[in-house]
């Protein structure tokens, strides 16, 4: 596509991330969205809330434009890892709102700076904490794109739905036993090499 800036290309891979993280919850109930599939408790609605904490943080605090949003799991006093899952108060649609806010906040931050705009991460190590808007793009767009991922795997574990994103599943089209036989064959092969 001919006429798009880095800002431009980093964007819209930041807003496709978003997208596939949020398109994840679609369907489920408030059991699954919530539920920890990993042994380190990971879960779809905790990923959105970690999402929009981050987005919070880096294109706000960093650039001196806070959003005003409240951010217990900062607290002094707040858990470990209290921004990667969601209390039994919070609700599926409060966390989408946050996280909405808080694209509605990245992105008047993106539109207002230059790519080479100075900001400071405050929790980065001193010699590294001077970063430009390009940076923090592509390091937020890593990370999104990071745990959309987690959001892929986990969904898949919750009811089989597997795919890149709404109306792009970017999989083989194949039925369910196509789909056994091809995972029956992948774990022969591992326990072959294994010499199991």
């Amino acid at each position: 596509m001919t006429g798009q800036t880095p800002k431009t290309d980093l964007h819209r891979y930041l807003q496709s991330a978003r997208d596939a993280l949020l398109w994840k919850l679609d369907g489920l109930s408030e059991y699954d969205i919530r539920r920890p599939l990993t042994p380190t408790g990971t879960n779809l609605l905790g990923l959105v809330k970690h999402a929009a904490s981050v987005e919070l943080a880096y294109f706000g605090e960093t650039f001196g434009r806070p959003s005003g949003e409240p951010e217990p799991w900062l607290a002094e006093d707040a858990e470990p890892n209290a921004d990667m899952w969601a209390t039994g108060d919070e609700t599926r649609e409060e966390i989408v709102a946050l996280y909405r806010r808080a694209w509605a906040h990245s992105d008047a931050t993106i539109a207002a700076l230059e790519l080479d705009a100075v900001g400071r991460v405050s929790w980065w190590p001193q010699d590294r904490n001077e970063v430009t808007l390009h940076r923090i793009l592509t390091h937020v767009v890593a990370e999104t794109q990071r745990h959309a991922g987690h959001a892929d795997i986990v969904r898949e574990l919750v009811d089989g739905t597997a795919g890149l994103r709404e109306g792009n599943d970017n999989l083989p089209q194949a039925d369910p036993s196509w789909w056994e036989d091809y995972r029956n064959r992948l774990e022969r092969v591992a326990r072959e090499a294994g010499g199991i």
